[in-house]
């Protein structure tokens, strides 16, 4: 037997800027500065070897 409801499950409200992306978006901006200073430090350190 399935249940019927007389009304539809609310709908929460939508904010353009929610914590939850803001936060994800500045751990991928983070994590991306952190990707670049790594790639960076690995070229210094493969040109900088006396070949």
């Amino acid at each position: 037997m399935t249940t019927h409801r007389s009304h539809p499950a609310p709908v929460p409200p939508v904010h353009p800027a929610r914590p939850v992306e803001r936060a994800m978006t500045a751990a991928l901006v983070l994590a991306v500065i952190g990707g670049l200073g790594w790639i960076g430090g690995m070229l210094y350190t493969v040109l900088g070897w006396p070949l």
